[in-house]
C-alpha cells in the first residue's frame, strides 16, 4: 500500500468524523468536514483536466481553503506549489513559470497580483478564494464547493512529489525543493517519536507557504490534533487564542516571539496551558529565550530546513535554559555532522557545516540537477549552516556559512554579534555584516533599528560592546535605520543589508 498524504485525512475522517480538525476565524471543520471539503477539490480538479503530476499554485493567506488544498490535491496527485504572498508580482511570475503551474489559485487579497502576471505565466486555469472574482477568475465556491464530496480514487503516493516549496531566495532565485507524500508521512512519525506527547490543540501564525507551518499538519491529522490558524499573524490575537481555544501547543519563529513581548498583555500572561512552543526558521537569541523563561514558559528552539521537510534537531525541555542557544540533538530519525572546511568531522565545539540525513529529504531542486547534486552527496545534505556541537551531542548554529565574516584571518559570525546587540535595552532589531576593509579585508558592520521613543548614538553602542565581544569581533560602524529586510519567517535578507549599506 502507497503512503498518500490524502489517505491519511480519509482515515481520520473515517475513525474520528466529528473531532475538530481545523479553527480559522470563525470557521469551525471537523475532520469529516475537512475531508469532505478535500474530495471536491480532487473531484473539481480531476473535471477541470488537471492530471496526476501537474502543478498548482496557490497564493492566499491561512484560509480554510489552503487545507482543503493540500489534501484534496494529494489525495490525486498533483503537486502543490505554496507561493510566499510577499513576494512582488514578478517574483511570483518567476516560480508559476519555473514550476510550469498548470492552474493558480489565489485569495482575494491577492487578484491584483494574479491580474499582474495572468498574461505572463502557462496556467490555464484561475480560482479566486472570493465571492466576486475578476471576469478572467472562477470563484472557488461556485468551482469547488459544488463538486461532490465522493471520496476520489486516490492516485500517487511514497516518493511522488507532494508540494514544491521555493527557498527563502536569500541570495538569489528562489530554488524549489520537491518534498514527497513518504517525506511528510516520515515527518509526521519523527516529530511525533521525538517530541512525545504535546496535547491535541494546535496554534499556528505562520504562513502555510512556509514548512514550518505546512510540516506539523499531516502529523496533526495522522494523530487527530485540531488545528487552529491564524489567517495572518497578530499578537494580541494570538495570546488571546491561547486561552480561548485551549491551546496545548504553538510553533513559531524568533520574530513572533519579539512581537509578543511587546504586547501588554505579555507581562501578566499565564503561559500554563502551553505543553510545547517551538521557535526555528532562525536562532533564538538567548536573551528572548531567557525572557520568556522569566514568565514561566520554556521556548524550544529547532532547527530545520525546507529541504528536510522541515525538523533536523530540537532541544528539549530539561535543558532548553541550561544550554540555551541550542538547538539541541539530532531528531529520533536524523543523523547530523558538523564537518569541517576540508570535509572532516569536526571537534567538539570547533565549528564546521551542518550534514545531515533523514527519512524525509527532499527529492531535489525541481528542475535543477546541479543544484541537487552540490546539496545531497552520498545521501547527506549539505545544509550550508555554521555550527558547533558540544561533547553532548547538542548543536548551536552559528550562522550561515556564505554569511561568514572572515577578518585579519578571524571567522566572525554574524549571529553571535546580532545577539549581543540585541541585548542592549534600546536596540529593537539588528542586522550584521562584513564590508570590505583595506587592513583586515573585511571588518564588522551593524545596522540597528531603535525601540520606540529611545535614543542612543553609535558610539555609546560600540563602548557597550567592547566589554561582551572580543575585539575583532566588535562593530567597526553603526547605522541606525528604521528597518531590518527580513523574510516572513524571520531570516535577515542580508543580501539587500550589503547592496544598501556595503
Amino acid at each position: 500500500m502507497k503512503i498518500n498524504i490524502g489517505y491519511l485525512l480519509y482515515k481520520r475522517a473515517m475513525l474520528s468524523p466529528k473531532l475538530e480538525a481545523l479553527v480559522v476565524g470563525d470557521v469551525r471543520r471537523s475532520f469529516r468536514e475537512l475531508n469532505d471539503g478535500a474530495n471536491r477539490v480532487a473531484n473539481a480538479m480531476r473535471e477541470m483536466g488537471i492530471q496526476p503530476g501537474d502543478r498548482v499554485a496557490v497564493l492566499a493567506l491561512n484560509d480554510p481553503e489552503y487545507l482543503e488544498l493540500f489534501f484534496g490535491l494529494a489525495k490525486i496527485g498533483v503537486v502543490m506549489v505554496p507561493i510566499n504572498h510577499r513576494l512582488a508580482p514578478p517574483e511570483v511570475a518567476y516560480i508559476a513559470n519555473n514550476c510550469g503551474a498548470e492552474a493558480l489559485i489565489f485569495g482575494k487579497e491577492f487578484a491584483p497580483v494574479a491580474e499582474a502576471i495572468r498574461a505572463q505565466i502557462p496556467a490555464k486555469t484561475f480560482i479566486g478564494i472570493m465571492d466576486s472574482p475578476p471576469a478572467w477568475a472562477g470563484a472557488y465556491k461556485s468551482v469547488i464547493d459544488t463538486a461532490p464530496a465522493d471520496e476520489p480514487e486516490h492516485v500517487g503516493g511514497d516518493d511522488d512529489t507532494l508540494t514544491i516549496l521555493y527557498t527563502s531566495g536569500t541570495t538569489g532565485r528562489p530554488k524549489g525543493a520537491e518534498l514527497t507524500h513518504l517525506g511528510y508521512y516520515h515527518t509526521s512519525v519523527n516529530l511525533k517519536a521525538t517530541l512525545g506527547e504535546v496535547g491535541n490543540r494546535m496554534l499556528m501564525p505562520l504562513p502555510l507557504f512556509h514548512i514550518g507551518a505546512l510540516a506539523p499538519v499531516p502529523m496533526c491529522v495522522h494523530f487527530g490534533s485540531a488545528m487552529i490558524f491564524q489567517r495572518a499573524f497578530e499578537p494580541a490575537e494570538f495570546l488571546k487564542l491561547i486561552q480561548t481555544e485551549n491551546i496545548s501547543w504553538f510553533g513559531s519563529v524568533p520574530q513572533v516571539l519579539m512581537f509578543l513581548r511587546s504586547v501588554p498583555q505579555f507581562e501578566t500572561f499565564d503561559w500554563s496551558t502551553i505543553k510545547l512552543a517551538l521557535v526555528y526558521a532562525a536562532p533564538v537569541p538567548v536573551p528572548l529565550i531567557e525572557a520568556f523563561a522569566e514568565k514561566g514558559m520554556g521556548v524550544r528552539q529547532l532547527y530545520g530546513l525546507t529541504e528536510c521537510t522541515g525538523p533536523a534537531s530540537v532541544i528539549n525541555a530539561d535543558w532548553a535554559i541550561k544550554k540555551a542557544g541550542s538547538c539541541g540533538p539530532p531528531f529520533f530519525h536524523t543523523d547530523i555532522r558538523v564537518v569541517d572546511f576540508e570535509g572532516k568531522t569536526a571537534a567538539p565545539d570547533q565549528p564546521g557545516e551542518v550534514l545531515m540525513r533523514t527519512t524525509h529529504l527532499m527529492k531535489g531542486y525541481y528542475n535543477n540537477p546541479e543544484a541537487t547534486a552540490q546539496t545531497i552527496i552520498d545521501g547527506w545534505l549539505h545544509t550550508g549552516d555554521i555550527a558547533r556541537m558540544d561533547a553532548d551531542g547538542f548543536l548551536y548554529i552559528l550562522d550561515r556559512k556564505k554569511d561568514l565574516i572572515i577578518s585579519g584571518g578571524e571567522n566572525i559570525y554574524p549571529a553571535e554579534v546580532e545577539e549581543c546587540l540585541l541585548g542592549h535595552p534600546a536596540i529593537a532589531d539588528v542586522g550584521v555584516i562584513g564590508v570590505a576593509d583595506e587592513k583586515w579585508g573585511e571588518a564588522v558592520k551593524a545596522i540597528a533599528v531603535l525601540k520606540q521613543d529611545e535614543s542612543l548614538t553609535a558610539e555609546a553602542l560600540l563602548d557597550w560592546c567592547r566589554d561582551k565581544l572580543a575585539r575583532y569581533k566588535t562593530p567597526r560602524q553603526v547605522v541606525f535605520t528604521d528597518q531590518i529586510p527580513r523574510t516572513p519567517t524571520g531570516k535577515i535578507l542580508k543580501r539587500l543589508l550589503r547592496e544598501k549599506f556595503n
